[in-house]
Parts: C-alpha cells; sequence; structure tokens
C-alpha cells in the first residue's frame, strides 16, 4: 500500500490551502473530505451574505470576483470549484475519516494510518507521513442536553424559511444565525419567538443585521425571551427557565416559562470533532481545543498538525476563512523541510 507525504483531511478553505501549497511543493498528497467541496459552506442558508470583502476570502492568488461589497454563499461556492479545477487538487470526496493511528516503528517518518468509511459504506486504510486536520468546526453542534432536544421538529442547522408560514418558531441563540434566522422566518410569515440566556444580544452580530433584529424585537414583530433557557422541549412547546438575575424578574427564582413551538432551533453554535482528535492522541486545552504549536500548528502529536477552525475548541469567534486560509502554508513548508 502506497504511502502519501501528506493527508489533508477536510475539503474546506483551509484544507485547499494547504493542498495547493502541497502541489507547488512536489510532495504527494490527498485531500479527504466527509462530504462535497467546502462542505461547511454548502450548508449555509443559500441566501447567506459573507460578513467579510472578496479580497479575504481568497486562496491561492486568484482572484473572487463579486459585484457586491459582500460575496454570497452562491458565489463562494463557484469560486472553490474554479481553485480547484485550476490547480486540479485530489480530493477524494464523502470519504469520512473515522480514527487516525500512528505506527512509530521501523520509520524515520512514523506512518499514519487513517481508517475511513465512504458514503455508500465502503472502508478503507489510507497511509501517510504527515497529516492536516482542517475539519472546522460546522459539523458538529452544542446540544444543549435537555429532553426532547432529538423531537423530530427540532433543528441545529437553519435553511429556507418558507416551510414555516404561519408556524409558531422558537430560536435559540443570540448571534448571527439566530438574529438572521429570526428576521426571514419573521417575513416569511412565521410567528418567531427569540431565546436567548444573556440579557441582549451578542455584541457580534453583522452590523447591518443589527437594527434590523432590535427594532422588529421593539415593535414586537419578533418576540423575544432574554435570561432565559431552555428546560425542555415538548412535541407543541418549549418549557423556558431562568438562566440567573439578581432580582429573579428574569425567572432566576425557579419560574418556569411555556411557550407553543411547531418548530424550534437551536442555533447555539457548533464545534470541531475533538473526539477524532482525542483518538488520535491530540490532547485538549481547557477551552478543548487542541493543543498546538502556535508557530507551526503542529500538536502533541509529532507529525500530526490542525489548520483552521480546527484550532478553536470553544472559541470559535477567533478562526475563520480570513486567517485560517494562512496556516496551510505554514505548515506544508515545515513539512517539506522534515521530508527533505
Amino acid at each position: 500500500m502506497s504511502v502519501r507525504d501528506i493527508i489533508i483531511v477536510g475539503g474546506g478553505p483551509s484544507g485547499l490551502a494547504a493542498a495547493i501549497h502541497a502541489k507547488k511543493r512536489g510532495l504527494d498528497y490527498l485531500v479527504l473530505e466527509q462530504g462535497v467541496l467546502v462542505n461547511s459552506i454548502y450548508r449555509f442558508p443559500p441566501q447567506m451574505v459573507f460578513f467579510t470583502t472578496p479580497e479575504l476570502l481568497e486562496i491561492g492568488g486568484l482572484p473572487l470576483t463579486s459585484p457586491y461589497e459582500k460575496p454570497t454563499r452562491a458565489e463562494a461556492l463557484i469560486y472553490y470549484r474554479k481553485v480547484v479545477d485550476t490547480y486540479d487538487l485530489q480530493i477524494a470526496f464523502e470519504e469520512k475519516v473515522v480514527a487516525i493511528r500512528r505506527d512509530p516503528a521501523g520509520e524515520t517518518h512514523p506512518i499514519f494510518e487513517l481508517e475511513t468509511v465512504s458514503a455508500r459504506g465502503v472502508r478503507r486504510v489510507r497511509l501517510a507521513r504527515f497529516v492536516i486536520l482542517a475539519i472546522g468546526y460546522y459539523d458538529h453542534p452544542n446540544y444543549l442536553g435537555v429532553p426532547g432536544e432529538d423531537l423530530p421538529h427540532v433543528h441545529h442547522y437553519y435553511k429556507e424559511p418558507h416551510i414555516h408560514y404561519r408556524q409558531r418558531v422558537v430560536i435559540v441563540g443570540g448571534g448571527n444565525s439566530a438574529a438572521e434566522s429570526a428576521l426571514e422566518m419573521y417575513r416569511a410569515g412565521a410567528h418567531v419567538t427569540l431565546v436567548h440566556r444573556a440579557p441582549q444580544l451578542k455584541s457580534t452580530i453583522k452590523y447591518w443585521i443589527r437594527p434590523d433584529i432590535e427594532n422588529r424585537i421593539k415593535a414586537g414583530s419578533v418576540a423575544a425571551k432574554f435570561g432565559r433557557c431552555v428546560k425542555e422541549i415538548r412535541p407543541t412547546s418549549v418549557v423556558l427557565v431562568g438562566s440567573g438575575g439578581s432580582d429573579g424578574s428574569d425567572g432566576s427564582d425557579g419560574s418556569e416559562e411555556e411557550i407553543p413551538a411547531d418548530a424550534v432551533y437551536l442555533l447555539t453554535g457548533y464545534r470541531a470533532d475533538t473526539e477524532l482528535m482525542c483518538r488520535a492522541g491530540v490532547m485538549l486545552t481547557e477551552r478543548q481545543g487542541p493543543v498546538h504549536n502556535p508557530e507551526t500548528f503542529e500538536t502533541n502529536v509529532p507529525n500530526l498538525f490542525v489548520a483552521g477552525g480546527a484550532i478553536a475548541g470553544v472559541d470559535t469567534g477567533t478562526i475563520f476563512i480570513e486567517n485560517g486560509r494562512f496556516h496551510g502554508e505554514k505548515i506544508v513548508e515545515l513539512i517539506a523541510a522534515r521530508l527533505r
């Protein structure tokens, strides 16, 4: 069985950037992607607009052109397809890495065995001297761990508002996803209630979204329950309880509130697959991020690197495409030097 120089786990912008530099360096590489190209971006709502300008999403020196100040999801998908075609990158799609093992015996560079399973259930083992985990953090929602979270009308990802026309929708969260989905569903004819454990929305909400959602809340078009947490989700309702406070006015006195719900969206953030990292021997920080050298991105497991959103742990607001796209070049330069 052939042993590649590098296997890159994840076909998002960070993984693609690493692949481009591996190809430029003449290294034998392969990208393993569990879904489709830039799978996380594909799973964004179709109407999503990025928070950044086009040039800050670019990789490989290829321009991302857009008639808008902020590029759209559709434009990003077209762009990253262009990147892959231009560099003829080697990617295996719909192949998920389920285990990473390191065999140090008998090699100058220890060999990694990556066990994978395809979307059709085919299992195989791939070998590499170096591994780059560019797995992002959008595939694993932060579960609340409350009764009823697994009911069929409960969702952790938002796509389209139309199906909720004249429905009572409860959205849990206080960030961009919660605010944007609340506005879209309200304008599509849904009766929306926004639930957030803090006394106000997050400060990171996009500047053009904040006044819109705040005005809708003030007008009563979107109901808001601040300082409240979900205690239980029932087939037709959600039970709320106070998240804490000094005077009990937010329900911190233990009082419960039950509100009707035909659909529930738990938009409470996402995290990287730390289970895969831990099984590979990677240690975690107190913030649930992988222990790694911030200069080289190498983890405590020699020759196993992390790039992009995989670094973030619970601090997902620190790593974006804008800064994660540069990790791959540094990693590949180090790998190329070691291989020499």
